[in-house]
């Protein structure tokens, strides 16, 4: 494995070293320096900004800190004056306000736990019960079962097995459906749109999942920080439930949860079946606005010609804030890897550009510098960003999106090229050109171990879609997602300033710098011919 690694740094090497580098290009990216890293990131990931939580001090604070600087580099204002783009956010709490089965009320917290949204009674008569709620091409619950606009019940953990194998592997290794909670499972049950669902967790002891109070743990329900509906709200309500509420809502079968499993398990098909039951339940969504701001810095590009065409640079500048252990001697999730090091990245970025534009070597398209809040609330401020774009994404050529850039990942800890690696991903998952483009400017200027690891839309850990690029590829744009790997501080009040490779940071923003400049200079935009 080191021969391996050995010879391909060495061929990228010397394929840099062959290559024609552009002098002015190399000028410029000078500018992005480890010293200039460490002043802004000693700012931005300090206590005095309490983890720039969304919707907390910390967060304005460090908004305000990006727009002054992007104002002192020259950058333009494009939302109406201002670098602050709005993004309404708000706080909503799902109440579930009365939940009877055959007769018998149920508590939030002992009973059941629901997750959703909306405002709404529902009154049914029976329920239909899908098993494990399996799609599997050779095991399908649904076959046949139309759950349209009716109350489903599943079982949300493991899957069909009898005799120690899988009915649907048929070996003794468990599919991808088979973990507690399965988002794959649970996303097809919604996707056949069900009025209401029970999500069975089997051998779990109280209610679990998501919303709702914990079991045993008093107090009203918890809050969820989104994107304020722009409409009515259509998901259905999920209500996850332990074996003991399911056997409530299966009393007129005769039959419990554990039986009905146990019948899917020692026979040779799914056993889906409708269930009488008299079900009524009321719930409401309380919602509490939160403050929140993307910020946008526009450098307009010099060509006539080609500055219609906005490429897109972003990093989001919001984390975790406060440790929410009273006991804990840290109280500050810094976050100065994640995602302070993407943020330092751009603003150094667009020093390198804006210097080049004042020296009369600006760019020819133009360049957004995007700074994103609430990545870690569900990529809030990229979504709202590209649905409602200051910017037609069709004039987006690609976004080239920073997350973590500052630190060495689990998998390079005490390898000899620990410092001269980035994971990139999504490269070429939409443009074969953005590929190209961004590995010739690697080996022509920074040399760096270009890994592809996680560059799979099967990837286990789904980076593709943890970070605010995604919102741009999801319509369509291309992009490049910059990643160093997660590491033992990841979300962690370690995650500090101390802990930065500055030269490595700012070598891996000195990619993206000639990703960029050669984006912007190239005659053609990068052509779309992948699948979003």
């Amino acid at each position: 494995m080191k021969k391996t690694l050995l010879t391909l740094s060495l061929a990228g090497f010397m394929a840099g070293a062959w290559a024609q580098q552009n002098p002015t290009a190399m000028k410029y990216a000078q500018i992005i320096s480890a010293d200039l890293a460490r002043k802004h990131l000693s700012i931005i990931a300090s206590d005095e900004y309490e983890g720039r939580e969304t919707g907390q001090p910390g967060a304005d604070k460090a908004a305000h800190y990006i727009a002054d600087e992007f104002k002192s580099l020259g950058l333009k204002p494009i939302v109406n004056g201002s670098y602050f783009f709005d993004v309404p956010v708000v706080n909503s709490t799902f109440k579930v306000t009365s939940f009877t089965v055959n007769g018998t009320p149920l508590t939030s917290g002992k009973d059941f736990n629901a997750n959703g949204a909306g405002n709404k009674t529902i009154d049914a008569k029976d329920i239909v019960f899908t098993g494990y709620g399996i799609g599997a091409d050779n095991y399908d619950d649904l076959k046949g079962v139309d759950i349209t606009g009716k109350v489903v019940m599943y079982i949300s953990n493991g899957e069909p097995m009898n005799n120690g194998l899988s009915k649907i592997t048929g070996t003794d290794k468990v599919s991808d459906w088979s973990a507690p909670r399965s988002r794959k499972r649970a996303a097809y049950i919604l996707s056949k749109k069900p009025l209401m669902v029970f999500a069975v967790a089997i051998n779990n002891g109280a209610a679990g999942g998501q919303g709702g109070r914990r079991p045993g743990g008093g107090g009203a329900p918890a809050a969820r920080m989104g994107l304020k509906p722009e409409g009515p709200v259509i998901t259905p309500v999920t209500f996850n439930i332990p074996a003991a509420t399911a056997d409530i809502l299966l009393k007129n079968s005769g039959k419990t949860i554990a039986e009905l499993k146990a019948g899917i398990d020692q026979g040779g098909m799914p056993q889906s079946q409708t269930i009488k039951a008299d079900i009524s339940t009321s719930y409401i969504t309380e919602e509490a606005p939160v403050k929140a701001v993307d910020v946008l810095g526009f450098l307009p590009g010099s060509d006539p010609k080609l500055k219609d065409e906005v490429l897109v640079i972003s990093a989001h500048y919001d984390h975790i804030g406060l440790v929410r252990d009273p006991n804990a001697k840290d109280k500050v999730n810094n976050g100065a890897d994640d995602d302070g090091s993407g943020t330092t990245g751009i603003m150094e970025i667009a020093r390198a550009f804006s210097q080049a534009k004042k020296n009369g070597h600006g760019p020819k398209r133009s360049i957004l510098f995007l700074s994103n809040v609430g990545e870690e609330k569900g990529l809030l401020g990229s979504e709202y960003y590209t649905d409602h774009p200051v910017i037609p994404l069709e004039r987006t050529i690609t976004d080239l999106n920073i997350d973590m850039i500052g630190r060495v990942g689990y998998e390079y800890i005490g390898k000899p090229d620990s410092a001269n690696y980035v994971y990139v991903i999504g490269s070429g998952m939409l443009s074969t050109d953005l590929r190209n483009v961004s590995e010739k400017a690697n080996k022509t200027y920074t040399n760096l171990i270009l890994d592809y690891k996680y560059d799979d839309l099967n990837d286990n850990n789904h980076f593709y879609e943890r970070s605010d690029h995604y919102n741009f590829a999801k319509h369509g744009v291309p992009i490049i997602f910059y990643f160093n790997g997660v590491h033992a501080d990841y979300h962690q009040p370690g995650d500090e300033v101390s802990k930065i490779g500055f030269p490595m940071l700012a070598k891996r923003a000195q990619l993206v710098f000639y990703t960029a400049w050669d984006l912007l200079n190239a005659p053609n935009r990068p052509v779309v011919d992948g699948k979003k």
